[in-house]
């Protein structure tokens, strides 16, 4: 077993007696009701420059930027991953996710690739006392295999991992199937009504997007996969029948996961809690509800982000209902870069102007620091100094660094790449991480140390053209100063050679 790191929760006491013993048990019972709440709030598709707090002229996000005023506001924090999947599964598992086959995205029927033998973020909290639930976007796959009874028992998933409640959609909002599942169970699923996933396959007889585009309220872009079968008038990515009663309404599924989320705070205010609440907003399809659409002036996107800014004042207004808002640590982040039009043709394209990337380049799905740094909020009223901190912080060292807080050891060999970063998570210092590794797959990853950025020669064209996105890809080496160029614009490989020669020999022992 490895230290995660020094105790804030921990005691270290010499043998007691029979009287002290109990006055300590007393004592330990009043102090674990101390235990910080913590609630992550992971959206999905967050830009740097999407967010009031930071910078955007664009858009007003008031409950964010209230959450930020009380607490710390870090300017250089990232997910590993510039896409969904590879990051949640690095911030569950304190892994990066190129060490493991299988964590691209994932289509809805993939099975479970955290491994359910090993330690996760929800399971350091488990171990301190805490009831953990999660609320929203899984994506991490369910079950043992591809094939699976929809309308039975399925698992493993987040129960298994560590969550003694989940109430989730399997993927992303815009794959089938497009249902809920409380724990291991599709809500209102009927036996006489089958639902049947396929991802290679048409079916059943529900219309596609292909085939009925007349049925569509948003349209797909023709070259994304999103025209697949029709749900709510939205084209998804694979097929899917049955299941009616069971279908989620798009415009209806922030205000259903919030409500979870109250229930979640409302009934375990006497226990410490973990909760994680993984927003929709403003992953497409973007189809806010009613009371958001045309808010913004910037299509859809901008609701959504009007959405998810109201569902962060909601949660911190249960907590302030609940008398839990000055003992709760909220942290909120996303779980990659930003995107336009991500196969569905819905006027993001046409309103935004590259304030989404906050000066950045790149974006969801690229190398470049657009898509993996992002905004990373944490509050704990009263407990922590509000400032802004610059300090190198990744998303895949909050299991570490919890670990660190409850003062338990990290099993060895697991979460191998998850760092005790605890003093700067809660602003005691600014250092942070020395080094660090962004990417997806062993052939597409860049390394940052300290302010030196390196992204090594590849194949594949330097502009994503389906979305719009430069990749960093380029057949020269990249080496960029983050300090003085975050835009990375100007490349200094040619100028300081032995600063590539030293990052990417880093780099390539870290791949052995």
């Amino acid at each position: 077993m490895r230290k995660a790191g020094s105790a804030v929760f921990g005691f270290k006491f010499p043998k007691l007696g029979f009287i002290a013993g109990v006055l300590f048990l007393n004592a330990l019972s009043v102090f674990s009701q101390q235990k910080p709440n913590v609630v992550i709030i992971y959206a999905d598709d967050l830009g740097y420059g999407d967010l009031s707090c930071y910078g955007s002229k664009i858009i007003k996000t008031p409950n964010i930027d209230a959450v930020a005023k009380s607490g710390i506001r870090f300017t250089n924090a990232h997910s590993t991953s510039p896409t969904c999947t590879p990051s949640r599964f690095a911030l569950m598992t304190g892994i990066y996710p190129w060490r493991q086959t299988g964590t691209g995205i994932l289509p809805g029927d993939a099975k479970l690739i955290i491994p359910a033998n090993h330690i996760t973020l929800p399971k350091v909290f488990k171990k301190a006392g805490y009831y953990t639930a999660l609320v929203g976007k899984w994506h991490l796959g369910l079950g043992d295999s591809v094939n699976k009874n929809w309308n039975g028992e399925i698992k493993p998933g987040p129960n298994e991992v560590g969550f003694d409640y989940s109430f989730i959609f399997p993927a992303t909002a815009d794959r089938v199937p497009t249902v809920f599942l409380e724990n291991h169970y599709v809500i209102a699923s009927d036996t006489n009504d089958r639902i049947l996933v396929n991802y290679r396959k048409k079916v059943g007889n529900d219309p596609t997007g292909k085939e009925n585009p007349e049925l569509l309220k948003v349209k797909a872009d023709p070259n994304q996969g999103h025209n697949n079968t029709i749900v709510n008038g939205i084209g998804r990515i694979g097929f899917m029948s049955g299941g009616y009663k069971a279908r989620w309404v798009d415009e209806e599924l922030t205000y259903t996961f919030v409500d979870k989320a109250g229930e979640v705070i409302k009934s375990h205010k006497k226990q410490p809690f973990l909760l994680c609440y993984n927003a929709i907003e403003p992953h497409v399809p973007r189809m806010p509800a009613t009371q958001f659409k045309g808010k913004s002036g910037l299509g859809y996107r901008g609701d959504a982000i009007l959405q998810l800014d109201w569902a962060v004042g909601q949660i911190v207004k249960y907590l302030r209902e609940n008398k839990l808002e000055q003992n709760t640590l909220i942290i909120i982040s996303s779980d990659n870069g930003p995107v336009l039009n991500d196969g569905y043709l819905d006027g993001a394209s046409e309103s935004y102007h590259g304030e989404q990337l906050g000066g950045l380049r790149g974006g969801k799905y690229s190398l470049l620091e657009g898509g993996t740094r992002l905004p990373f909020i944490v509050s704990w009223p009263g407990k922590l100094k509000s400032g802004v901190s610059d300090a190198m912080f990744s998303q895949v060292d909050l299991l570490a660094s919890f670990a660190a807080m409850f003062d338990q050891a990290v099993p060895r060999n697991e979460a191998v790449d998850s760092e005790n970063h605890l003093d700067a998570l809660l602003g005691r210092n600014k250092s942070g991480r020395a080094l660090l590794i962004e990417g997806n797959t062993k052939d597409k990853l860049a390394i940052v140390k300290g302010d030196w950025k390196y992204i090594p020669p590849g194949n594949g064209p330097a502009l994503d053209k389906l979305v719009n996105i430069e990749t960093g890809n380029s057949r020269d080496p990249q080496l960029f100063n983050l300090k003085t160029d975050p835009a990375e614009r100007n490349n200094l490989a040619r100028k300081y050679p032995e600063k590539v020669r030293e990052l990417d020999q880093l780099l390539q022992a870290k791949l052995r």
